[in-house]
């Protein structure tokens, strides 16, 4: 996703609109104040585009240290362990 460095004050005075015009373009916008970025935005869809990426990369990260810890169970007893929870019945 482009992204586009706008002034703060312009962001603030014209928010709708430019908000308006990222979700059209797809581009991610950085205020600057005093030629410093100060902030990213990017519209709801982005982020939640972007959260998902990265909750999927930690939990790769994490199975992949699961199995080089060895802290893994055989697929087949995972499978039966299933079907005996599906097929027992329900307490209570």
């Amino acid at each position: 996703m482009p992204t586009a460095d706008v002034n703060l004050n312009e962001l603030k005075a014209k928010a709708a609109r430019m908000l308006a015009k990222m979700r059209a373009s797809e581009h991610e916008f950085i205020p600057a104040q005093r030629s410093s970025a100060s902030a990213d935005v990017q519209d709801r869809a982005a982020h939640e585009r972007q959260r998902s990426a990265l909750l999927m990369l930690a939990l790769t990260v994490q199975g992949e240290t699961d199995i080089q810890a060895g802290r893994t169970i055989p697929q087949d007893r995972v499978f039966a362990d299933i079907a005996h929870r599906l097929t027992r019945p329900e307490d209570g």
